[in-house]
């Protein structure tokens, strides 16, 4: 996919957010957290926003490399591009925390979901039981 990506923009075809979104889940997928972090990084260079999909592969790319710190740097990026993230988003970020066992961040993300009107969902709770519970956290 990145591969793609590449041979377009050198037949000077411009790739527009659905382009880098596809690439960004191929990168979530191939579990190469590095290249989706990078394609958010040429998307703003560009000029071209991520939008929410966007984000989501990314952080879920950089949750499956187990790079907590990393799916928390693009979620302050998306915030700070004034870019709504929704449940799915938190999920992500969640999940990016429970493999790396951040169960502090995790329960504070669920209380950053309640300030933002958002409603946690089953998967919500789940990714934050399961941040405690890898750390043996029970109460």
């Amino acid at each position: 996919a990145l591969n793609v990506l590449e041979v377009m923009q050198s037949d000077h075809v411009v790739p527009n957010v659905v382009t880098f979104n596809a690439a960004a889940a191929a990168c979530e997928k191939g579990d190469t957290w590095q290249q989706a972090c990078a394609l958010v990084e040429v998307m703003l260079k560009s000029e071209l926003l991520p939008d929410v999909i966007t984000y989501n592969s990314t952080i879920s790319a950089c949750g499956k490399g187990q790079q907590w710190q990393q799916a928390l740097g693009i979620l302050a990026t998306m915030r700070d591009a004034d870019s709504v993230p929704n449940v799915v988003t938190f999920n992500a970020a969640l999940s990016a925390y429970q493999k790396g066992g951040q169960w502090k961040q995790a329960l504070h993300l669920l209380e950053i979901m309640l300030g933002d009107d958002l409603v946690p969902d089953v998967i919500s709770y789940n990714a934050a039981i399961s941040s405690c519970e890898k750390t043996k956290h029970w109460e």
